[in-house]
C-alpha cells in the first residue's frame, strides 16, 4: 500500500488507566512507537484515535456529561505521547467534524465513545471519522473483538491495512492454534467472560489449571461451599456442563488463602477447599495448589496464561500470581500471556521480557483462540484487501 506523505488515520488502544490526569501505565502507548515511526518515516501525517473507558455507560448512571468528559479525556495521554515521542503530539478535542493541524505530524483526537455511535457500528459516522484521511491502519488488537465503527466499518470508506502491533499479536497467538505439545492454559482473573474460549481450550489443550473468581465458580459448581467468596452466577451453569466435558483436564486449586474482605491488613489463612469459613472469602491460590500447578507447567511445550491467580494488587495475595509468574518465565516454553490484568500483574513483577509475548488484549487474545484468529476486526480488514486487490 502506498503510504508516502498521506494522511493516516491510525486506530490505536490506549484504553489506559489515568489518575490525577496522569497515564499510570503507558505499556499500550509504547507499543505503538514502531507503527508511529514507520509511518513517520514515510512522510504521512498520523491521525490517531482511541477509545477510553465506557462513558455511554456513566452517562446511564446518571453522572453529567462534564465530569465524565473531564475523566475520560484523552488529552494526558497526548501529554504523554509527546514525551516518548520526542515531538509534538497536537491534541484535538473532539474526534469528528474537525479541521486537521499543518503544524504537526502527530495528532490525538478526543475519546471515540463519548459519541454513543462508535459502539453501534454506525456507518456514518465511520464516513466522519475517515473524512480527513488518505489511509486506515488498524494497531489497535486489543479492539479487534469488537464490531464497532473506529475498527470495522471504518473499512469500508478508507484503503485499510494493519499496524505492525497487530500484525505481531496475529504472528504470536497463530502459535495458540497448532500449539506444539504438551499445551497447558491458565486461565483465571476476575472476568468471568472466559467460558467460550475455555470450550475451545478444552479440546486443544493438555490441561487447564484455573484460578481467580473462576476457580470460585467452578469449585462451586462442584458442590464445594466457598463461603463468602465472588463467583459469577452467569456462568455458573457452563462451569457444571464444562466440568462434565472436561473434567480430567481441569485443574482446580486444593487449597486457598482467605480472608474476610481483600484488605492488606486483613488476617489471612490458608485452607483446603472444603473448609473454607462461612464469613470468609478466596483471595488467592495457596501454596499447595502453587506447587501442583507447577509440577502441571513443568513439562510443557506451550502455555496460555489468561488472567491472575489472585487479587495480585495487594502483597498479601500476590504470591499465587508471582510465584506462577516467576516460574513461567524460567521455562523452556512459548510462553503467551493475555493482556489486561494478565500484563498488568506481569508488568508489576517485571516479567514482561522473560515471556515469549505479552498480548496488548486481554479478551481479544482469548477471542482470538475462541474464532480460530477470525476477530471482527480483522475480517473488516481482509475483506477491504480483497476488494481493494
Amino acid at each position: 500500500m502506498e503510504l508516502e506523505g498521506k494522511n493516516v488515520l491510525v486506530r490505536v488502544d490506549y484504553n489506559v488507566p489515568i489518575k490525577n490526569s496522569m497515564v499510570e501505565d503507558d505499556t499500550k502507548l509504547k507499543a505503538t512507537i514502531p507503527t508511529i515511526n514507520f509511518l513517520l518515516e514515510k512522510n504521512c501525517k498520523i491521525i490517531l484515535m482511541s477509545h477510553l473507558g465506557r462513558p455511554q455507560k456513566l452517562l446511564k448512571k446518571g453522572k453529567p456529561i462534564e465530569e465524565i468528559k473531564k475523566e475520560l479525556t484523552l488529552r494526558p495521554v497526548a501529554e504523554d505521547l509527546n514525551e516518548l515521542l520526542g515531538i509534538n503530539v497536537d491534541f484535538i478535542d473532539d474526534c469528528i467534524d474537525v479541521e486537521i493541524p499543518k503544524e504537526n505530524d502527530v495528532i490525538l483526537l478526543e475519546n471515540l465513545r463519548f459519541h454513543k455511535e462508535e459502539k453501534k457500528n454506525d456507518e456514518e459516522f465511520a464516513k466522519k471519522l475517515a473524512a480527513n484521511a488518505d489511509v486506515y491502519v488498524n494497531d489497535a488488537f486489543g479492539s479487534s473483538h469488537r464490531e464497532h465503527a473506529s475498527v470495522h466499518a471504518i473499512t469500508k470508506f478508507l484503503p485499510s491495512c494493519a499496524g505492525l502491533l497487530v500484525e505481531k499479536e496475529i504472528k504470536e497467538l497463530r502459535k495458540l492454534l497448532a500449539p506444539e505439545k504438551p499445551f497447558i492454559a491458565i486461565v483465571a482473573g476476575a472476568k468471568t467472560d472466559k467460558i467460550g474460549a475455555l470450550k475451545v481450550l478444552a479440546k486443544k489443550a493438555d490441561k487447564i489449571l484455573i484460578g481467580g473468581i473462576l476457580a470460585n465458580t467452578f469449585l462451586k459448581a462442584k458442590g464445594i461451599d466457598i463461603g463468602s467468596s465472588k463467583f459469577d452466577e452467569e456462568t455458573f451453569a457452563a462451569a457444571k456442563e464444562l466440568i462434565q466435558l472436561a473434567n480430567k483436564k481441569l485443574i482446580l486449586p486444593v487449597d486457598l488463602v482467605v480472608a474476610d474482605k481483600p484488605d492488606n491488613n486483613a488476617n489471612t489463612q490458608t485452607v483446603s477447599i472444603d473448609k473454607i469459613p462461612k464469613e470468609q472469602m478466596a483471595l488467592d491460590i495457596g501454596s499447595e495448589t502453587i506447587k501442583n500447578y507447577k509440577d502441571e507447567l513443568k513439562d510443557a511445550k506451550t502455555v496460555l496464561w489468561a488472567g491472575p491467580l489472585g487479587v495480585f494488587e495487594m502483597e498479601k495475595f500476590s504470591i499465587g500470581t508471582k510465584e506462577i509468574g516467576k516460574y513461567l518465565a524460567n521455562l523452556s516454553a512459548t510462553v503467551i500471556a493475555g493482556g489486561g490484568d494478565t500484563a498488568a500483574a506481569i508488568n508489576n513483577f517485571e516479567l514482561a521480557d522473560k515471556l515469549t509475548h505479552v498480548s496488548t488484549g486481554g479478551g481479544a487474545s482469548l477471542e482470538f483462540i475462541e474464532k480460530q484468529g477470525k476477530l471482527p476486526a480483522l475480517v473488516a480488514l481482509e475483506e477491504a484487501y480483497n476488494k481493494a486487490k
